[in-house]
């Protein structure tokens, strides 16, 4: 296979992104690179994967630097299950900032990748950064850490401390960091607010397009759909057969529409989307962000899948296992849907609803209880200097406050009274979605860029802007 053509992105952006590759780095971007890399080759999966080599490594980092050492700890409740705790002095006027990044990933296999590419491997191609975490979430977390060293390097004093935050199992597994630390070490991370993953900006044809930032999110419930039957040998077949009954109930599955509900967030995202949407479809945001909206107009939005992820509770079919033997019909069949719901969308309304689709011969049981939480402020002075800093470097794009469709550990914070913000400044092109897939990559301008804009940003807020 030749990797350049399968790799090669919009012409555009290859030779945007080749201008900035020509220009030498500085020293700062070179050790947020060098960081970056060494993140992202440290193979962090659940359950085998070592969470605490990397967060040995970047306290490494920030020790080689000069920090303290008793401002620079790791916790590790379970062997390779470490996370960091980072503080960077400041005169304690205010109350801190919280940086959190997840350093776990979701597991890879290179022979699922393209020719060239080895997921635990950065590799550079065509103005990309190829591996796992390259985005999710080792971007954002080799960032902080390259930019509290730059911190101490300028003599930054800020008006609070800022903490670095660096978890495991957040993508899954029984150790999730940020749990174990509010429940036994909250005083750590306590904050005034958080920073996070969960929002970030999109391109359109390699310009920035939009800056979202995450103030909210859809809450994680799996369910498991099960058809159970006698069986019986397969030389034999009956009308009665738990794989059919299970089939069928998918099917009915992949026609579930759930209702669709307007919140404040939603409400807000569509109003400012609206002003860079075109045609009848800008005109069905601005109606929907009005709360005003036709069948005609919301089945227009809802058309598009990002923006139908923001109306309504998503469940979709994503595992199945079924049958014991070739030989055998299959004595059980059982499928994983796993649904997304809205912030007070009511559990048991979903159940009803997929018990419903699902059918008499096919039950259906949650996996675990759901946790919610409710909605950062989306007009808070925090989101104000977000704002201010995005418009600094990125003029005249709109800055909206979003419901992330994906979990993330910012649900856990807001349950504990911490305000998080999810957002990013790393830019990826409109409708790419690599994150958990095959090639995950980041721009590297957008690498680039991400790290100014969050050294920036957390710069305003350590002064209290």
């Amino acid at each position: 296979m030749n990797t350049t053509k399968t790799l090669l992105p919009l012409a555009l952006l290859a030779a945007v992104s080749s201008l900035v590759q020509a220009q030498p780095l500085t020293p700062d971007q070179q050790l947020t690179r060098d960081i970056y890399r060494e993140l992202v080759e440290i193979r962090t999966v659940h359950p085998d994967g070592d969470n605490t080599a990397a967060a040995r490594a970047m306290a490494k980092r920030l020790l080689d630097a000069g920090f303290d050492p008793k401002d620079v700890e790791i916790f590790e409740p379970a062997p390779k299950k470490g996370g960091l705790i980072a503080r960077y002095r400041g005169t304690g006027e205010l109350k801190p900032v919280l940086l959190l990044a997840h350093i776990d990933v979701v597991d890879a296999k290179k022979e699922d990748w393209s020719d060239g590419l080895d997921p635990f491997k950065v590799t550079e191609v065509d103005g990309y950064y190829y591996g796992r975490g390259t985005i999710d979430d080792k971007a954002m977390a080799a960032i902080f850490v390259a930019n509290l060293i730059r911190y101490k390097k300028e003599g930054f004093r800020p008006k609070r401390d800022l903490i670095v935050a660096l978890t495991a199992d957040e993508e899954g597994g029984t150790h999730n960091g940020v749990s174990l630390l509010l429940k036994d070490r909250r005083a750590l991370i306590d904050a005034e607010f958080a920073l996070n993953e969960g929002g970030g900006g999109v391109w359109r044809n390699g310009k920035p397009f939009v800056q979202g930032v995450q103030v909210s999110e859809k809450f994680y419930q799996s369910y498991y759909f099960e058809a159970t039957n006698a069986g019986g040998h397969s030389s034999v077949p009956m009308n009665e057969n738990a794989i059919y009954d299970l089939a069928s109930a998918l099917e009915r599955l992949s026609r579930l529409e759930l209702p669709a509900r307007v919140p404040l967030v939603t409400r807000l995202y569509f109003a400012r989307l609206a002003t860079i949407e075109t045609g009848s479809l800008a005109e069905s945001i601005t109606a929907i962000s009005q709360n005003r909206f036709t069948p005609e107009q919301l089945k227009e939005v809802s058309k598009v899948p990002r923006y139908n992820a923001q109306l309504r509770t998503t469940c979709v079919a994503t595992r199945l296992e079924a049958g014991h033997a070739d030989n055998a019909l299959p004595q059980r069949a059982r499928a994983v849907v796993n649904c997304r719901l809205l912030p007070g969308e009511k559990v048991e309304f979903v159940a009803s609803e997929l018990q419903g689709v699902a059918g008499p011969k096919v039950k259906v049981t949650e996996q675990a209880p759901v946790t919610m939480s409710d909605a950062s402020d989306p007009e808070s002075a925090p989101m104000k200097t977000i704002q201010r800093v995005t418009n600094e470097m990125w003029p005249g794009i709109p800055v909206m406050p979003i419901m992330s469709t994906g979990a993330t550990d910012g649900m856990r914070l807001r349950n504990a009274g911490i305000p998080v913000y999810g957002v990013s400044g790393l830019f990826i092109e409109h409708g790419e979605i690599r994150i958990h897939g095959r090639d995950e990559r980041l721009a590297v301008r957008s690498f680039i860029d991400g790290a100014e804009f969050l050294y920036r940003l957390v710069k305003a807020f350590g002064m209290g802007e």
